[in-house]
């Protein structure tokens, strides 16, 4: 025996309907938001990890320079 299809409220199917498409609406806007989230993230840490080389570049500059610095001044006493 089959069973006969339920009768569904016109205002339940409404609802269920406009709420499908308000996420499908907003899904867009989610999507770029997590994008743009991401992409500034991304900046944000290669803008440190260059800040992080710079600092390093210098610490090595100023370590040679020290060493040249006293190389000459030993050259200059014999």
């Amino acid at each position: 025996m089959a069973e006969q299809p339920t009768v569904v409220n016109g205002a339940v199917v409404d609802s269920v309907a406009t709420a499908n498409t308000k996420v499908l609406a907003e899904a867009p806007a989610m999507a770029l938001g997590s994008l743009y989230q991401t992409i500034g993230n991304s900046v944000a840490m290669a803008a440190a990890n260059a800040v992080y080389a710079q600092q390093q570049a210098n610490v090595t500059y100023q370590a040679s320079s020290t060493l040249g610095v006293t190389k000459l001044f030993e050259q200059n006493k014999g």
